[in-house]
């Protein structure tokens, strides 16, 4: 009976200890180096020091595991910019202002965020960013709620609310997905744009050598 006990303890404390292995294995990265994506952001109030910010654009300069290496640039009200480098880790949560997380998360996913702890995915949606329909999914922490394309894990949206002062930022352009027209793709747009004006071209010339003959 003893035995049998001892055996039952220590799978307990293999299945404890292996636990958060399995957990940091279920962290998907999204994003891939030459990604980019820049904000819009506005803001009423006054603003704490240097978060009177109104552009931003953040690049994927490399990935090694779950660390991302970003180039960021800021622009603040009085038209100075800011450039800096900073260094993401997805499995220790180091996220900066939540602006990469895992991806492909579901309603009620977790993950986690050195300043904030465990974030809960509060709900996934369709909306449309950057000209394209995404998958989005969201969360609140403190005073903000973010949006995160569900795809990248990138953040596409963040409304802060505070007593002195409200913040907006969202995204205006990226590389990462082409803008849609009437609902397609843009290059498969002009891709459909052009073989039809092939086609109409080629009818006509068409007719107009029969016409000759």
């Amino acid at each position: 009976m003893d035995r049998k006990l001892a055996v039952t303890i220590a799978l307990l404390i293999v299945l404890t200890v292996s636990a958060p292995v399995t957990i940091s294995a279920e962290i998907s990265v999204g994003v891939k180096q030459g990604d980019w994506i820049e904000y819009q952001v506005t803001f009423t109030g006054t603003p704490a020091p240097g978060h009177d910010v109104t552009w931003g654009r953040m690049e994927v300069v490399g990935v090694q595991g779950k660390a991302i290496n970003l180039a960021i640039s800021t622009k603040f009200s009085n038209e100075t910019l800011l450039n800096e480098t900073i260094t993401l880790n997805l499995e220790t949560g180091q996220l900066g202002d939540d602006f990469i997380i895992p991806a492909n998360l579901n309603s009620g996913g977790t993950f986690f965020d050195k300043w904030q702890g465990n974030m809960t995915i509060s709900g996934v949606e369709e909306r449309t960013y950057a000209g394209a329909k995404r998958t989005i999914v969201s969360g609140t922490a403190q005073n903000t709620t973010y949006y995160w394309d569900k795809a990248t894990g990138i953040l596409v949206e963040g409304n802060s609310s505070y007593t002195e002062y409200t913040m907006h930022t969202k995204v205006d352009k990226t590389n990462m997905w082409q803008a849609q027209m009437f609902g397609l793709d843009s290059t498969v747009f002009y891709a459909l744009v052009i073989g039809v004006a092939v086609i109409i071209v080629a009818v006509i010339a068409f007719f107009v050598v029969r016409r000759k003959k």
